[in-house]
């Protein structure tokens, strides 16, 4: 690899504030917030609107959208029969 052209690839805490959940992890993402881990160091740290904490489809709380439902109803007000 060219030397200088990377950018500065370190620590850095990822934090869901709505599930109150943090990982570090390696990133490139930089901030001028800090938080101590637990290992007693520093990283900058970066808030994110949603994670695997928080993510419905990963929680197990997504719903399913009946869309054979939707369809019956649409065709029976329009008057579509499903023969055509």
């Amino acid at each position: 690899m060219k030397p200088g052209i990377h950018p500065a690839y370190h620590p850095v805490v990822f934090r869901d504030r709505a599930a109150d959940f943090a990982f570090l992890t390696r990133s490139t993402a930089t901030s001028d917030k800090t938080v101590v881990w637990a290992d007693g160091n520093t990283y900058p740290v970066i808030d994110v609107e949603i994670s695997s904490a928080s993510h419905p489809f990963y929680t197990g709380t997504q719903r399913v959208l009946d869309t054979a439902g939707r369809v019956e109803r649409f065709e029976r007000r329009y008057g579509r029969s499903r023969s055509a």
